[in-house]
């Protein structure tokens, strides 16, 4: 760990033993690392302080049910005494949905991520691009505070890499993530546990989702383009959910001769999110940013609000611009 780093530990940690009214805060549209992450933090800091609040701001995906203390996500009053806010896993305050009422009362701010798009808008910032998932970053604050990374905390840790790592298959994924998942393992997790339910539980509901978002997949630029869309009408028809479009862009991604998979979500009717993913070569943050979006070089995001064909030719315009 390098000297900043250390003392920009030191900040938040002495920030953390200073205030009481202390406040975690999720993400909009949540993952598993921003879960992972909020969760296992959640449980270091109450071993030193006798009330943490875990503000919701957005439904936690049934996949995620299963870590422990998954229940302390709540919705918070904007009357709430703020001292201490904590955001994970986000760029930015517009991520964190209603809770930026929240973090504007808050007497201080630490920001964690690994968001290369993060605009440091805490007081504190412990922003680590490098870092292949926020829960990297939580699980080294958690060791510099000196708590005991429990098999629980270590469970919420390992899905908050394992699920932004994609199985640590992604080119995010290095060394010294191999050697934190080794140390998560070696607290007795139940790795099988986690696996079934991060991998292998997917719904018929989702199933059938993917099958009819998959049949209708367009291709671009001799097959190295996919996009794919899902409409309200196509969850109602199948009686999912939006949490079950988790893992399409993906999937899309992994076909032999695609570069960038696209997946657009209708949220509403003039209201689309947009996932990117790229494989090798195309830098799809970049893409993002160009509307108002952000993430990763080979993971990001961002919404668009208007009709969803409209959405797939502006996006597909830029992601062909990237090609050349």
């Amino acid at each position: 760990m390098n000297n900043n780093l250390d003392l920009l530990m030191d900040q938040a940690a002495d920030l953390i033993n200073k205030y009481d009214n202390i406040y975690i805060c999720s993400h909009v549209q949540p993952d598993g690392d921003n879960i992972g992450s909020t969760l296992a933090l959640y449980m270091a800091i109450c071993k030193i302080k006798d009330k943490v609040n875990v503000i919701k701001v957005d439904e936690i995906p049934s996949d995620f049910l299963f870590l422990p203390n998954s229940q302390v996500f709540q919705e918070y009053s904007t009357e709430m005494p703020v001292d201490l806010f904590i955001a994970l896993d986000s760029s930015d305050i517009e991520r964190l949905g209603p809770g930026k009422s929240l973090l504007k009362k808050a007497k201080k701010i630490i920001n964690i991520d690994h968001h290369v798009t993060n605009d440091n808008f805490g007081d504190v910032n412990i922003v680590l691009p490098s870092a292949s998932a926020t829960g990297e970053i939580v699980y080294s604050f958690i060791k510099h505070m000196n708590i005991e990374i429990d098999k629980d905390i270590a469970t919420c840790l390992y899905t908050a890499i394992s699920t932004d790592t994609g199985r640590f298959m992604y080119s995010n994924t290095t060394y010294e993530t191999h050697l934190i998942a080794s140390d998560l393992l070696n607290t007795g997790l139940d790795l099988n546990l986690v696996n079934i339910h991060l991998y292998q539980n997917r719904s018929i509901e989702r199933t059938r989702l993917f099958l009819e978002a998959l049949y209708n997949m367009e291709l671009y630029l001799d097959d190295q383009i996919g996009i794919a869309t899902v409409t309200q009408e196509m969850l109602s028809k199948h009686n999912a959910k939006l949490e079950d479009t988790e893992g399409i862009v993906s999937f899309i991604r992994d076909t032999d001769t695609i570069e960038v998979a696209c997946l657009l979500k209708e949220i509403s009717e003039k209201e689309i999110k947009v996932s990117l993913r790229s494989k090798k070569s195309v830098d799809v943050s970049t893409i993002a940013l160009k509307f108002g979006g952000g993430g990763h070089i080979r993971a990001a995001g961002c919404t668009i609000y208007d009709a969803i064909d409209n959405v797939k030719n502006i996006v597909l315009e830029e992601i062909q611009k990237s090609f050349r």
